[in-house]
């Protein structure tokens, strides 16, 4: 029987990869740099922290300080959420009728969890003290190391525990843990995308919208 739900954030619990993915896409349009639509951002780096993203884009065009980028992107990113952020469709449909215990691990920072939540508000369906994010271990995803914090700082049995993740490094972060992966096809950027990458990577199911999770979950 699960008991325990870990939510990643981007993509899982706000449809927030598609403004990401948009800000990048801006961004490096003004740098000349354009062959990235926000559709090939999303497609490419959803999962990954900023930072990352923006050091792989100035490997790839002999850019040497990534914080040119991701200063930039994140001051875009700042205003995109306050306009444009919103939950992922019906979750708040399943919050709000499931009885699990909630927990996020997140490769994005607490305080920015934080004020998605309350932006969207489903800032009451989550503890502060069950937010992981990258800033509390060593690793970021694709490592399993957030989802072993989880578990080993509060006693988790891992039969009892799914998570639940959009991407591909975050799949193999929770495989990595020896947890049972629920793919999550439900937010904007997966809008006519195979969900093949995430079965491929050992997600038991995909979940394209969050009415049917109650159902998905008693069949684990």
């Amino acid at each position: 029987m699960i008991k325990y739900i870990i939510f990643d954030f981007d993509g899982v619990i706000v449809d927030s990869e598609v403004l990401a993915a948009t800000a990048f896409a801006e961004v490096l349009s003004k740098m000349n740099i354009n062959e990235y639509s926000s559709e090939i951002i999303a497609s490419k780096y959803a999962g990954n922290k900023t930072i990352k993203v923006a050091e792989e884009i100035c490997k790839t065009h002999n850019i040497k300080d990534p914080t040119i980028i991701y200063n930039q992107v994140m001051k875009s990113v700042s205003g995109l959420f306050k306009k444009k952020l919103k939950a992922v469709e019906k979750i708040k449909v399943f919050l709000n009728s499931n009885n699990s215990v909630f927990f996020i691990g997140s490769n994005s920072g607490k305080q920015r969890i934080l004020r998605g939540l309350k932006t969207v508000g489903l800032s009451s369906y989550f503890k502060d003290e069950n937010i992981y994010t990258f800033e509390m271990v060593e690793n970021a995803k694709p490592s399993p190391d957030i989802y072993l914090k989880i578990i080993e700082n509060n006693n988790l049995n891992r039969k009892e525990v799914v998570v639940l993740e959009d991407s591909v490094p975050g799949v193999r972060s929770a495989i990595a843990a020896d947890l049972k992966v629920i793919g999550v096809t439900a937010a904007s950027h997966w809008k006519n995308r195979s969900a093949e990458s995430l079965k491929k990577e050992g997600s038991i199911m995909i979940l394209k919208s969050y009415l049917e999770l109650d159902k998905f979950l008693k069949l684990i």
